[in-house]
């Protein structure tokens, strides 16, 4: 995975402020995306994982050690500036899984309006539209999640397809209809949301669906 960064023009060399490793929290050059020990770590091969209904996700990290400690800083503790260079990797991922196919359309796994009004800031949107700046494809909010649900993560995982369940929505079906959509979240777990996202998708009239997580849960 790590020859295709080489590959990659991205605003990340433009940082405006001074920027933190988000995997181990050093204090580095604005015009890293991670220290160059983190670096060492970093998977050669991007994490394959399908969503529930089959859909192909694509993520640089398993979710653990520094990984699942830069997804909590990024997501809960208002560190999301990280965006840039999470995304950076992300999109390696994409680059090796994916193989040069054309995506139309990205957007993200969208948060009910409580929870965004909580947190400040949805973190998959966030990942979502670096990652369109990166790659040079539109960003787009295509799904609405309209009604709350429980956190998956607080609920046992034979539960979480039915949690999910009649909670998300298309609101204008007009800007996907037809077309070729990467579906961005920060973590991929049982891949029941992701799942569901790209039903619904389906469904409207999309052409083709994809995943691309930071991180993947792997379950025994």
């Amino acid at each position: 995975m790590k020859h295709f960064i080489k590959n990659i023009t991205t605003p990340i060399l433009d940082f405006l402020f001074t920027v933190h490793c988000p995997y181990c929290n050093k204090a580095i050059n604005r015009s890293e995306y991670a220290c160059e020990n983190c670096k060492k770590h970093f998977p050669e091969t991007a994490v394959v994982k399908y969503a529930i209904g089959g859909f192909k996700c694509a993520s640089p990290f398993p979710y653990d050690e520094r990984y699942k400690d830069a997804v909590t800083r990024f997501k809960f503790h208002n560190c999301g500036a990280y965006a840039k260079q999470l995304s950076f990797m992300i999109v390696c991922a994409i680059g090796e899984v994916y193989q040069g196919k054309n995506f139309d359309v990205i957007t993200c796994v969208p948060m009910h309006k409580n929870a965004l009004k909580q947190r400040g800031y949805n973190q998959a949107e966030l990942l979502a539209r670096e990652c369109a700046e990166i790659m040079g494809i539109e960003y787009a909010d295509v799904i609405e999640k309209f009604k709350e649900n429980k956190l998956q993560h607080r609920i046992k995982a034979n539960e979480r397809a039915k949690n999910v369940r009649g909670v998300y929505r298309i609101p204008d079906k007009k800007i996907a209809y037809g077309k070729s959509v990467l579906i961005i979240d920060d973590i991929i777990t049982t891949g029941n949301t992701l799942g569901e996202c790209a039903r619904i998708l389906m469904k409207s009239g999309c052409k083709e669906v994809c995943c691309a997580a930071l991180c993947t849960v792997t379950i025994p």
